[in-house]
C-alpha cells in the first residue's frame, strides 16, 4: 500500500522509541523505503544499530558523521514523499512549534516539502498540559498532521491519554492519508465557518459566539489531501490560513447565503460549519440608536436557510455535510435536519459537554449520515474532529 513510497523516521527521547523498530519493518513490507533520524536523546531507548540493520542504511543523528562527511538535512526533507515523528516527544513538539533547530531531526522538518505526521508520546499530564496543546495546535496551524494519541498504561504506572499508537495503526492512518490524498486531489471544496453579524445600526449587531476553528480546521485537512478549497467565513480572530486555500470572508447571513450559492454549483464537496443567524433585524437605522426609556423594541425577519437551498440544489454527484448544534431532543432534532434539507451527514455538536462548542480548541460530536448510521466520538482537539470528519466523507463518497 506504500509502495515507492520514500519514509524519513524521526525518533525521538521516549519509552515508545522501542517501537521504531516495528514501524520499520511495517513500511518495509508495505514497499516503502525508509531513512531513520534518531535525536541523541532517543538513543537511550533503541539502538541505531537495530534501525540501521532494519532498514539497510547507516541511521542519521548529527550534522556530520565520522568521516566528516555533511549529512544534509536539505537533501533529506526533498528526498522523502511523507515525513514521520514517531515518537515525537513533548520537547521535540515543543521546539517543532517554536522554529528551534538544534538537531539534524528538527533541521530536516524545517526543509521538508512533504507532508509531515507527528506522533505524540509522552505521560497523561504532560499531553494534556496547555502549554503542549498550545504546541499542538501551532504545529497543527503550521501544516503538520497530528495523530491522535492512545488511552491506557504508560510508563509511569498511570492510566490516561499519552501513548503512541501502535504501529498497526500508525501504518492505517498513514496507509487512509495517501489514499484520501489521492481520492481528494483537485475536488473543488467549499467550507463555511464563523458566525454571522446582523447589524442593528452602525455599532450594535446580533450575533453569536461561534470562533470558526472547527470550520477553519476543516478546510485545512482538506487542503492537506490537496484539494481545491475555498472557505468563505464571517467575523473571526483567526487570521493565519494555508496559501492553497481562497478566503472569502462576509459579514451577515445575506452576504454568507450570496456567496454560498454562488460558489456552490462549482463544488464537489460542500461542508457548511459556520453558525449562520436564523434572524436579522427588519429595519437597521443609518445612526446609532440612542438610549431611550426602560425597552428598545427589535423587528426580526428571518434569514434565507443557506443549507436548505444547497440542499434543493445539490446534485447526485456532489456531496453536502450540515452542522447542528443543539440543547434539547438533541439527536432527534439533528436527524429532522438532516432529511429536511437533503443533507449526506450531519456533525451533531453539543453545549451540554465540557470542552466542546463555541470557543474551545475542543470539541466533541455524533455523526449521523443518512444510511442511519450513528457514532459518537469522544472530546478530541478540532483538528482531530476535522481529520474525523473527512475521513467519513471519503468512505461515504467511495463506498
Amino acid at each position: 500500500m506504500l509502495s515507492g513510497k520514500k519514509i524519513v523516521l524521526g525518533v525521538t527521547g521516549s519509552i515508545a522509541a522501542y517501537k521504531a523498530a516495528i514501524l520499520v519493518r511495517l513500511f518495509i513490507k508495505n514497499g516503502a523505503e525508509v531513512r531513520v533520524i534518531m535525536t541523541e536523546e532517543s538513543k537511550n531507548f533503541i539502538t541505531p544499530l537495530t534501525l540501521s540493520v532494519l532498514t539497510k542504511r547507516p541511521v542519521l543523528s548529527s550534522f556530520t558523521s565520522a568521516e566528516n562527511s555533511w549529512n544534509n538535512h536539505v537533501e533529506l526533507g526533498i528526498w522523502a514523499d511523507l515525513f514521520l515523528i514517531a515518537p515525537a516527544s513533548a520537547n521535540t513538539i515543543a521546539k517543532m512549534a517554536n522554529g528551534i533547530c538544534d538537531n539534524l531531526l528538527l533541521a530536516t522538518y524545517l526543509s521538508a516539502r512533504c507532508n509531515t505526521y507527528v506522533a505524540p508520546a509522552m505521560d497523561m499530564d504532560m499531553y494534556n498540559h496547555q502549554a503542549t496543546q498550545n504546541n499542538i495546535q501551532k504545529l497543527h496551524e503550521n501544516g503538520a498532521v497530528i495523530l491522535p494519541v492512545g488511552n491506557g498504561e504508560l510508563a509511569s504506572g498511570l492510566n490516561g491519554d499519552g501513548r503512541m499508537l501502535e504501529p498497526e495503526e500508525i501504518l492505517s492512518y498513514l496507509i487512509n492519508a495517501t489514499q484520501a490524498t489521492e481520492k481528494l486531489k483537485d475536488k473543488r471544496i467549499l467550507v463555511t465557518a464563523g458566525p454571522t453579524y446582523e447589524s442593528i445600526d452602525p455599532v450594535r449587531f446580533i450575533g453569536n459566539h461561534s470562533s470558526g476553528k472547527m470550520g477553519f480546521a476543516i478546510a485545512e485537512e482538506f487542503a492537506r489531501h490537496g484539494a481545491q478549497v475555498t472557505l468563505i467565513s464571517g467575523p473571526t480572530e483567526i487570521h493565519e490560513l494555508s496559501n492553497n486555500i481562497r478566503r472569502i470572508d462576509v459579514t451577515s447571513a445575506e452576504e454568507m447565503y450570496e456567496k454560498t450559492v454562488k460558489q456552490f454549483s462549482k463544488t464537489d464537496i460542500a461542508v457548511m460549519s459556520a453558525a449562520v443567524a436564523d434572524y436579522a433585524p427588519e429595519k437597521v437605522s443609518i445612526t446609532k440608536i440612542k438610549k431611550s426609556g426602560d425597552e428598545l423594541h427589535l423587528k426580526l425577519r428571518k434569514t434565507k436557510d443557506i443549507l436548505a437551498e444547497l440542499g434543493r440544489m445539490k446534485t447526485k454527484k456532489q456531496f453536502l455535510v450540515g452542522f447542528a448544534l443543539e440543547t434539547d431532543n438533541e439527536l432527534e432534532n439533528a436527524v429532522k435536519k438532516l432529511n429536511a434539507k437533503n443533507l449526506d451527514f450531519i456533525v451533531l455538536n453539543s453545549l451540554r459537554s465540557k470542552g466542546a462548542g463555541f470557543g474551545h480548541q475542543t470539541n466533541k460530536i455524533t455523526i449521523i449520515d443518512r444510511n442511519g448510521n450513528k457514532a459518537d466520538h469522544k472530546l478530541k482537539s478540532k483538528t482531530e474532529v476535522a481529520h474525523d470528519i473527512v475521513q467519513k466523507v471519503m468512505i461515504m463518497m467511495h463506498a
